[in-house]
């Protein structure tokens, strides 16, 4: 294993009808189990089996240090639904602050986890003007699911 992990994160895109019971199974293991939530994923062989299985409801990609630390400051939550602020970080990780923790994330070194007590979801809104797309057709195709690679950080900034 390479010492720089591979981090991606996963949006679910797609809703909870008519999903076949092994592909809501697989969901909800990677606890996205609702529309537009959200999970910061280091890729491991099993990670990236149940991304592809679950390839038609979720989108996927690369996400840039920026969204990550956007990700963290506006939607990353503490027990009681609390906001995740920099006094907290430093008081229950190794990191000083929402900043050092998003460029460790993005270079593989830490995770969500990492954070004692920091939610490993996260919730956010459907787009600012809406999915550019069909909602059952594959990135490529000109849909909405699948892998988007750096384009996963343009749709994450617009949910934020």
């Amino acid at each position: 294993m390479s010492e720089v992990e591979k981090i991606i994160l996963a949006v679910r895109v797609r809703g909870q009808v008519r999903v076949r019971p092994q592909i809501e199974d697989t969901l909800d293991k990677l606890l996205l189990g609702r529309v537009h939530q959200a999970r910061i994923f280091t890729v491991t062989s099993s990670i990236q089996g149940m991304i592809t299985k679950s390839k038609d409801y979720i989108t996927w990609g690369e996400p840039s240090e920026e969204v990550i630390e956007k990700l963290l400051a506006k939607r990353g939550r503490l027990p009681g639904n609390g906001r995740l602020t920099d006094s907290y970080v430093k008081k229950n990780s190794k990191y000083s602050t929402v900043k050092a923790l998003a460029k460790a994330i993005a270079s593989g070194k830490a995770n969500v986890k990492d954070v004692e007590g920091l939610k490993p979801v996260f919730r956010l809104t459907p787009p600012s003007k809406g999915y550019k797309g069909k909602k059952n057709l594959a990135v490529g195709m000109g849909g909405i699911t699948g892998y988007r690679g750096e384009d996963i950080n343009k749709l994450v900034l617009r949910m934020i």
